[in-house]
C-alpha cells in the first residue's frame, strides 16, 4: 500500500472533513483547537508533505523559509490568502490553494444580517429584553431605520457581493456598486455601477464592504469617505477588518453622521478595538460569515480536493500560486 500523504493541520476541524483526511492521509490534528505559534507550525510539518492552516495562522514569509522540503503545498481552510505570505511560497515553489465558493452564501446571509441588525437595533432591543429595561411600548420607542426601498452600495461585486444584491432585492433595496471591473447586464440586473467608488457613496444610505483585503483595499472607509455618505448612513462590513479606518468609524458612530454600523469582522480579531464595545450603535458578531456546518464541511473538503488533486498529480482547482 502506497504511503499517505503527511498533512500538518492547524486547527480542530469539522468532523467530516477529520474523517476524510484520516481516510486519505494521515494527519496531525489540533486536538485541543489551540492557537499555533510560527515555531509550532514548523515543527509539526517536519517530515509533512502538506499544511492545512486556517486564517488564524499567520504563515508568513519566516515560516515559509522554515518549512521543510518535504512541504509542498499549503492548501488554506479559507477563501482569502492574505494570512499567507504568497511570495514567499512561490520562491520557495510552494503551492498554494483556498475555498472559493463554498461560502458565499453563508456569507452573504451574514451581510443582510448586519443590514437588517444595525438598521433596526438589533442589539440594544435584545439587551433591552435580557435586561429587563425593556418597559412599555411607546411611540417614539427604539426608532430606528426602515430598510425596505433603500439604497444599498456595494464595495466589491464579487459572488458574495452579488449574493447580497440578490437579497437585498427581496426588500426592494436599489442596488448600486463598485467594482474592479463593470458586469456584464444579466449579472448586474438592473443595479448601478460606478467606476469611482466616491462617485457611489453619496448614493449610499446603506453601504456593504464586500472586497477581498488587498493593499489597495486597506484602510478604504476612512473618514474622507465617510464623509461623502449621507447623514444617518449604515455600514456594515463582512468582508476583512483592515478594510475599515476604525478610529474614523467610531468616531462617526459617535458624532451620529452614521446611524449605526453592523461589524462581523475587524482588525486584529479577536482583539478588536474595545471602543466598538461601548458603542450602543455597534451591531457586532465574532467573526460568523461561513459558520455554518454545511459551509464549513465544504470549505474542508474543498481543501482536501486542492490536496487530492495534486497528491495525483493533477493541477489543484483552486490554485492561487
Amino acid at each position: 500500500m502506497a504511503k499517505k500523504p503527511v498533512v500538518f493541520v492547524t486547527r480542530k476541524v469539522p468532523d467530516a472533513v477529520t474523517e476524510r483526511l484520516k481516510r486519505d492521509y494521515e494527519p496531525r490534528l489540533n486536538a485541543d483547537d489551540h492557537l499555533p505559534g510560527g515555531d509550532e507550525v514548523v515543527a509539526g510539518c517536519a517530515g509533512a508533505d502538506a499544511l492545512l492552516p486556517c486564517p488564524t495562522d499567520k504563515v508568513t514569509a519566516d515560516v515559509i523559509n522554515k518549512l521543510p522540503d518535504s512541504v509542498k503545498i499549503i492548501a488554506t481552510f479559507s477563501v482569502g490568502y492574505e494570512h499567507i505570505d504568497v511570495n514567499a511560497a512561490k520562491a520557495r515553489g510552494i503551492i498554494v490553494t483556498n475555498t472559493p465558493d463554498v461560502l458565499t452564501d453563508a456569507t452573504a446571509d451574514i451581510a443582510m444580517l448586519l443590514i437588517l441588525g444595525a438598521a433596526r437595533r438589533a442589539s440594544e432591543g435584545e439587551r433591552m429584553v435580557r435586561n429587563k429595561t425593556w418597559g412599555a411600548w411607546a411611540p417614539t420607542g427604539m426608532l430606528s431605520v426602515h430598510v425596505t426601498g433603500k439604497r444599498l452600495g456595494i464595495y466589491g461585486m464579487g459572488r458574495i457581493g452579488q449574493a447580497l444584491a440578490k437579497r437585498a432585492r427581496a426588500f426592494d433595496m436599489q442596488i448600486h456598486y463598485n467594482n474592479r471591473s463593470r458586469l456584464a447586464p444579466e449579472l448586474e440586473q438592473g443595479a448601478v455601477f460606478h467606476a469611482r467608488a466616491e462617485d457611489m457613496l453619496p448614493h449610499c444610505d446603506f453601504l456593504s464592504l464586500n472586497c477581498p483585503a488587498t493593499p489597495e483595499t486597506s484602510g478604504f472607509l476612512n473618514a474622507a469617505r465617510i464623509a461623502m455618505l449621507p447623514d444617518g448612513a449604515i455600514v456594515v462590513n463582512s468582508a476583512r477588518g483592515p478594510i475599515v479606518d476604525d478610529e474614523a468609524l467610531i468616531a462617526a458612530l459617535k458624532s451620529g453622521k452614521l446611524f449605526a454600523a453592523g461589524l462581523d469582522v475587524y482588525t486584529g480579531e479577536p482583539n478588536i478595538n474595545p471602543r466598538y464595545r461601548d458603542l450602543e450603535n455597534a451591531f457586532l458578531l465574532p467573526h460568523l460569515g461561513s459558520a455554518t456546518t454545511e459551509t464549513r464541511n465544504a470549505m474542508g473538503f474543498k481543501a482536501l480536493e486542492n490536496m487530492d488533486a495534486y497528491f495525483a498529480g493533477k493541477a489543484p482547482p483552486n490554485r492561487v500560486v
